[in-house]
């Protein structure tokens, strides 16, 4: 099974400096990073030339980028949109720039659940997004998470068909939808399978608890046959969320609703927390061989 996935991760969750980040990813023999905290700064914040030294690092280290780990999508839906297209358009400048496709984005914070009230809003919103995608030829990844609009598989479902565009695919994340209480196999995967074209490793107990891959109420093996056995080919990115690390804060909590943050242990993410993962992952595929 291991051998139709390629490996990718968050490695911010390594260390905040990206040599860091990059000698621990050769360790494991991981080519590939979905960049997020860069030097401690986001990734879509990035100017040009910090840009162009990235790519010397990535070039440097015999790393490339699986997706771009940017924030576009986490804001309240009642947030003003025109700046977060601009930076929707950075992120896309960025991305090409980095030399890849996939750009991971999310569908908007809705207030007290929302949903039905805000849903013509969220898509206007997303066709526009695809539309900048189409034009620029990348691919916009939406992740469920908590508290946006797309938070659980049958949502997700419905703005993955309203906007109906190849620019518009799935990441599917399992722990996310753990925290939303939605059953990931084979309720939620059934429902997204002909989306989906990228994964996040991460697992989560019922209370909400990020655990490794296999631990959890995620299902994550079974998901993986599952996509091995329809022949994807795609990335298996860490995010292991084991521990604490520079931007979660901004991440978890200042973008989202009040008190809306992941159930993480509060150590710090560190090296070891990602191999934890990694190892956590690895004997899962093991097994299927």
């Amino acid at each position: 099974m291991a051998g139709k996935f390629t490996l990718s991760g968050f490695s911010d969750e390594i260390d905040e400096m990206i040599p860091v980040q990059f000698e621990h990813l050769n360790q494991l023999g991981i080519r590939y990073f979905e960049p997020r905290g860069i030097n401690g700064k986001n990734i879509s914040a990035l100017s040009d030339d910090e840009v162009l030294a990235l790519k010397e690092e990535m070039d440097r280290y015999g790393i490339s980028v699986s997706s771009i780990g940017s924030p576009i999508g986490k804001i309240r839906i009642t947030d003003d949109f025109e700046p977060h297209m601009e930076q929707l358009a950075r992120t896309i400048r960025t991305a090409k720039m980095l030399g890849t496709r996939f750009i991971r984005m999310f569908s908007f914070y809705i207030p007290d659940g929302k949903y039905e009230e805000y849903r013509d809003e969220v898509m206007r919103r997303l066709k526009a997004m695809t539309a900048m995608a189409e034009e620029e030829g990348v691919i916009l990844l939406h992740e469920n998470e908590k508290g946006i609009y797309g938070d659980i598989a049958p949502r997700c479902l419905d703005l993955l068909t309203e906007v109906a565009s190849p620019c518009l695919k799935a990441v599917f994340d399992p722990a996310n939808f753990v925290q939303c209480g939605q059953k990931t196999f084979p309720e939620a995967y059934e429902l997204l399978k002909d989306h989906v074209v990228y994964m996040h490793i991460k697992d989560a107990l019922a209370d909400g608890t990020v655990v490794p891959s296999g631990y959890g109420e995620g299902h994550v093996a079974e998901i993986l046959q599952a996509l091995s056995d329809r022949g994807y080919e795609g990335f298996l990115s860490l995010e292991p969320h084991l521990g604490t690390f520079k931007g979660l804060e901004f991440l978890e909590i200042k973008a989202g609703p009040a008190g809306q943050k992941s159930e993480i242990n509060k150590e710090k993410s560190t090296a070891d927390t990602f191999d934890i993962a990694y190892c956590a992952l690895m004997e899962i595929l093991r097994k299927a061989e």
